[in-house]
């Protein structure tokens, strides 16, 4: 019974069935191989004495006075008794050679056959096969020229042992030569299950050895590796949002059990009981929007939005977000305006998204700039997009923070002392992404955020749906 499992697993093996595979491939190469000199060495030598008889009964039947002359030659010159012919009278009695009769079914036109025939060899009397040519005389004789055929059956004889010697060495040396081929293989496969391993066991830190060489493995072991360091990334976001969501949840929580516990133990009035059920509702309301934001992200960025895509004109929101926003900008002394050209400007979108995504920027731009500044919302249209800008003269945002606001509940060094959970820039990088709009932020030319999003034309949209790819964030979006 071990002995059968061992065998099992054996078998199992890469190496053992590469190596088999080899030999076998080489066990049919090598049998082609034979099968073909086999065969042209074999015709070769009929076709050679074929053409040997032809032209000897030619010459035998040119001249019949001298027909059984040329017989007897032919069956002299050869001492090994290969050579036979015979000449017969009309009536099949023979007059010369060493045929003991006209062998039967023989055509006589000249061209060799292979035919049993009976032949006489040191006064006996054998039946032979043999090859051999016949001619018909004018006077109704038939002179046969005839040959053995033991040395074509000696050559394939010698051939065929030759392909069974040939055979065993053959597949011998191709397994040898399989398993060393395959064993490097096995060696590389070997430490990618090691480092597999390792990171099944919680490892994200291990990747996969690379050879030196740039084949198939190499490659394949270089985009494992990418997508372990996308593993590794994403986890570590999972853990920092969840860790975020915990921060942010237990904030608002714990002031609101503080704050029910002293108005349970303190409150004399209705009124008191209000004030306390109000403030927790805001507290409520704070962490129920935080969680509807993250889910929204997970929404955008699984695609399950974009089924109601329809065409959107830019303009009509970017103006529709600027109205919306117009009474803040005002109450902080504001100049909020937007600047763009007339007519429509389409794209293949979600509305209410594009609207959203809007409104973040702008939220965000008004929140950091001071009283007396400036927000300028922009529309542009390129033979390529329809770019829609947002500008403010805010403080602005350091160069090494803007590649990450626009992850989760990341908040900028200038945001901590002002409300929030860093979800608004994650929203828009999701709508962002979920339109194909690349998302582009840089100094304003007077101070503060410049960001870009970058919408594809709703006329280019259809051809580059199904090949729209994730888009690139050059550079994290205005304050947080």
């Amino acid at each position: 019974m071990v002995d059968r499992l061992r065998s099992a697993d054996l078998f199992r093996s890469t190496a053992i069935r590469w190596a088999l595979g080899i030999a076998l491939w080489s066990l049919l190469l090598a049998l082609a191989m034979f099968a073909f000199v086999y065969w042209q060495t074999a015709d070769y030598l009929r076709e050679e004495l074929a053409e040997t008889l032809r032209l000897e009964v030619r010459a035998a039947a040119a001249d019949p006075g001298v027909a059984a002359t040329r017989v007897d030659t032919w069956i002299a010159m050869d001492v090994h008794a290969t050579h036979y012919g015979g000449l017969f009278a009309p009536d099949g009695t023979r007059r010369a050679g060493n045929l003991g009769a006209l062998p039967a079914r023989l055509a006589r036109d000249g061209d060799a056959y292979r035919v049993s025939a009976t032949v006489d060899l040191a006064g006996q009397s054998l039946q032979d096969e043999i090859w051999a040519a016949a001619l018909a005389l004018a006077d109704g004789s038939t002179v046969v020229i005839a040959h053995d055929t033991d040395e074509i059956d000696r050559v394939k004889a010698t051939i065929l042992r030759a392909l069974g010697l040939g055979l065993v060495p053959t597949l011998a040396l191709s397994a040898l030569g399989g398993l060393l081929l395959t064993s490097r293989a096995r060696r590389r496969l070997a430490a990618t299950e090691a480092a597999v391993t390792e990171v099944m066991r919680g490892d994200l830190g291990k990747r996969l050895p690379v050879g030196p060489g740039d084949d198939e493995f190499d490659r394949l072991t270089r985009t494992v590796n990418r997508m372990l360091d996308e593993i590794e990334h994403l986890m570590g976001e999972v853990r920092s949002v969840g860790d975020a969501v915990a921060h942010d949840l237990r904030t608002p929580l714990t002031r609101l059990r503080a704050r029910l516990e002293r108005t349970r133990s303190q409150a004399r009035t209705v009124a008191e009981f209000h004030e306390a059920i109000d403030q927790g509702l805001v507290w409520i309301d704070q962490t129920l929007a935080m969680v509807t934001a993250v889910l929204r992200i997970g929404e955008m960025e699984d695609g399950r939005r974009r089924g109601a895509f329809t065409r959107v004109d830019l303009g009509e929101v970017a103006a529709v977000a600027v109205e919306f926003h117009a009474p803040l900008a005002e109450e902080k002394d504001i100049d909020l305006a937007l600047a763009a050209p007339d007519g429509p400007h389409p794209v293949h979108g979600d509305r209410d998204l594009c609207f959203e995504a809007l409104s973040n920027l702008l939220d965000n731009a008004l929140k950091f700039t001071p009283p007396g500044g400036r927000v300028a919302v922009g529309l542009q249209r390129t033979e390529a997009a329809i770019v829609v800008t947002v500008a403010d003269t805010g403080p602005g945002l350091p160069p090494g923070e803007r590649s990450q606001v626009f992850h989760r509940f990341y908040r900028a060094e200038a945001a901590r002392q002002t409300p929030g959970h860093g979800l608004g820039l994650s929203l828009v990088a999701a709508i962002a992404d979920l339109h194909g709009a690349p998302v582009a932020i840089r100094d304003a030319a007077g101070g503060g955020c410049h960001v870009e999003l970058r919408f594809p034309h709703a006329e280019a949209e259809a051809g580059l749906r199904t090949a729209r790819s994730a888009p690139s964030i050059t550079s994290g979006p205005s304050s947080p």
